[in-house]
């Protein structure tokens, strides 16, 4: 084992990373992650989903014809490079991170592997016309990746030790969980409200399989189910940060509560005024972005809540010895 690290030692020079680095590598990760989301966001609301039909050529040539969903399309994709180099180093420095920490090594490399199953997952989306499981899926598993690269910023903001130390009672920790459940049924129901609605990532004239169960009431349906469920997710929000205060909880929790209220009170304002505009592209692409960022509070909370505190065990009951009798 010595043998090999001198070795790898040798082939990077010694090269090691502080951990006040590494921390910027990872938010940089994040960054680009999120960025690639709303990237992919825009290719679906300006309908050019289908402007390249072949994957991962585009119309069999490694470069876009001139036209204009089909470089939308293809500038999509381009981005996935450094966004690919982004989480690849998330990763790779995190082996060259000095004191070494396992968990933020096995933490980087799922950004990696996210990215290569997105692209995956792309090309099937693509090769399927669109369909709206595909797409969905998509969705979700980006989610799934921005939680990852969540909790690698915060792991790599924090030690272990204090991590472990900071422990809330168990009602607030619980509570705060429950609005991850809630933020994901709410992006859940988001989604399958886009994939029933206008923006289904084609151009006029393109037809590909929408969400549809109920005709034209389908879309209809699944924007009130999805603004209900917003709307008990805001609620919930809103009474787990006045726990907060009651609690004294630390600023690090009361800070991403307050983000979190803040962001679902202007999507409720956004989508209140998409819903009334007949869902114009801009609007829904702010929706989105929007979107991220509560998604981000919500792992960012959840982070900071902590893991739950131990349960206090009762003390052992002290038995009292009769009083010795006096003999006469």
């Amino acid at each position: 084992m010595s043998t090999r690290s001198e070795r790898l030692r040798e082939r990077t020079n010694g090269y090691t990373v502080t951990p006040a680095q590494y921390v910027w590598v990872a938010y940089v990760a994040l960054g680009a992650l999120t960025l690639i989301v709303l990237s992919g966001a825009a290719v679906r609301l300006t309908g050019s989903g289908l402007g390249c039909p072949t994957w991962p050529k585009c119309y069999g040539n490694v470069y876009p014809p001139l036209n204009t969903h089909a470089v939308i399309e293809f500038s999509n994709r381009v981005i996935t490079f450094p966004v690919s180099v982004a989480a690849g180093l998330a990763w790779l420095l995190a082996l060259r991170r000095r004191p070494y920490r396992r968990d933020l090594m096995w933490l980087g490399a799922t950004l990696p592997l996210g990215v290569v199953g997105q692209a995956v997952l792309g090309g099937f989306t693509v090769k399927g016309a669109l369909d709206y499981g595909w797409v969905m899926g998509h969705f979700a598993l980006s989610m799934l990746i921005l939680v990852a690269a969540t909790v690698l910023v915060w792991r790599a903001s924090h030690d272990p030790g204090q991590t472990r130390s900071s422990s809330l009672d168990r009602t607030l920790v619980w509570s705060v969980r429950a609005l991850m459940v809630l933020g994901a049924l709410t992006i859940v129901a988001g989604t399958a409200a886009t994939a029933a609605g206008p923006h289904a990532g084609v151009s006029p004239g393109q037809k590909i399989n929408r969400l549809d169960f109920d005709g034209r009431g389908t879309m209809d349906f699944v924007i009130h189910r999805h603004a209900e469920i917003a709307f008990v997710f805001s609620l919930a929000a809103v009474a787990v940060w006045l726990l907060a205060r009651r609690r004294a909880a630390s600023p690090e929790l009361r800070r991403p509560l307050t983000a979190l209220c803040v962001l679902l009170a202007l999507q409720g304002v956004v989508g209140l005024d998409q819903y009334e505009t007949h869902l114009p592209a801009e609007l829904v692409w702010v929706h989105v972005g929007l979107a991220c960022l509560t998604w981000l509070s919500t792992v960012w909370a959840t982070c900071a809540a902590g893991p739950l505190a131990a349960r206090a065990e009762p003390a052992p009951e002290r038995r009292v010895a009769p009083p010795a009798r006096v003999s006469a």
